[in-house]
């Protein structure tokens, strides 16, 4: 019922950087959280950066300072500028978003993930 797509994955050498975006849709009321998550070779999941609908942001310690999260709520498309990459930021990222549908049930989905490959 909401599909997320990501766009803007590739590769880079290290210091390089990257921008990442991610387009919701669907029957979409509102959503509140959007993430990006980032998954590496025999590595779990984790969370890189979220955002909230009021603009409130978090960050993995390993990123604060060198990526930024945005957000255009009237769009339903968020971003992630990633700048100064490092070869461990290598993997797959994930975009999240959870929300409300026009039904008003909740929704939790995932977009199909982009590579990321930094070089050194």
């Amino acid at each position: 019922q909401v599909l997320l797509v990501e766009s803007g994955g590739g590769s880079v050498q290290a210091g390089g950087s990257l921008r990442l975006s991610c387009a919701a849709s669907g029957s979409i009321f509102s959503i509140n959280i959007m993430g990006w998550y980032r998954q590496a070779p025999g590595k779990q999941r984790e969370l890189v950066a979220s955002i909230t609908a009021g603009g409130s942001t978090n960050y993995a310690d390993s990123v604060k300072g060198r990526f930024t999260i945005s957000r255009d709520n009237a769009k339903n498309t968020m971003d992630l500028q990633m700048n100064s990459l490092r070869p461990e930021d290598t993997a797959i990222y994930y975009c999240n978003a959870d929300g409300v549908l026009r039904t008003f049930r909740l929704f939790s989905s995932w977009g199909q993930g982009t590579q990321v490959t930094v070089s050194s």
